[in-house]
């Protein structure tokens, strides 16, 4: 029964490797969403939507029925699946749920990115940045140091045309429309992590009130922040293994 893991942006699937470690668990699968570690398909639509049909398509690939474990954007997709596709999953894992709360706003980066013109040199920057420099700024939000390079060195121009075209499509209120769905995700057990330091996703109020209208249980991560499969590994691994292992 595999664990299949799906990461956001901007990120490669290196943020899961230490995680996986202590997970102990040969049946793990690491997906790449296209421009996030991965080639971009030609004609790719690289919307919300569009993610989405990515994900269930390697989904219905994979002998199930999995566990779904999904961060920051690889999170909204785990749980787009889970409202639309429950049948493909034996159960769901993410930590943005507050993301789809009515009351969330987007951080700053993401409003950047959202707004053209300011947007385009955003990204342009990042892309266009040294190496060096942009493992530096991951590390500094985060990241170890290892899944900073990592991560500094699959950043491209796709992976900023991308960035542009998912965080647009996700404008409010296309959020708040989205979450309006959440109790559909309640027919498979889920969890939704809440990492204290974790500024990007609305907090635990709104996220708390995001896994009751999924019917998930939830799990705290204090002191950890964004990042908190890189910050404590071992912690993570734990947490997904005590979920896991109440499940039939």
């Amino acid at each position: 029964m595999p664990v299949v893991f799906v990461h956001g942006n901007p990120e490669t699937t290196a943020i899961w490797d230490e995680l996986c470690k202590h997970l102990g668990r040969e049946d793990v699968i690491a997906l790449s969403p296209p421009g996030f570690g991965a080639p971009v398909p030609e004609g790719f639509d690289a919307t919300s939507d569009g993610y989405l049909a990515w994900l269930v398509a390697e989904v219905e690939a994979i002998d199930g029925p999995i566990d779904l474990v999904g961060h920051d954007w690889g999170g909204g997709h785990v749980m787009r699946l889970a409202v639309s596709r429950p049948d493909l999953i034996r159960s769901w894992i993410m930590d943005i749920a507050g993301c789809f709360d009515p009351e969330y706003v987007w951080h700053d980066a993401a409003q950047a990115w959202q707004t053209e013109g300011v947007g385009e040199e955003a990204v342009k920057g990042m892309a266009g940045a040294p190496v060096e420099a942009r493992t530096a700024q991951f590390e500094g939000l985060g990241m170890s140091p290892a899944v900073a390079k990592n991560v500094a060195e699959a950043v491209n121009e796709e992976m900023a045309a991308c960035i542009l075209t998912l965080y647009r499509s996700a404008a409010q209120p296309a959020m708040t429309e989205l979450g309006k769905d959440l109790a559909k995700a309640s027919g498979k057990p889920g969890l939704v992590i809440i990492a204290t330091e974790d500024h990007y996703t609305g907090g635990e109020v709104l996220a708390r009130r995001s896994a009751e209208r999924a019917g998930a249980e939830v799990a705290m991560l204090e002191g950890l922040g964004h990042w908190w499969m890189c910050q404590d590994p071992k912690r993570g691994a734990e947490m997904l293994a005590g979920f896991l292992s109440k499940l039939s």
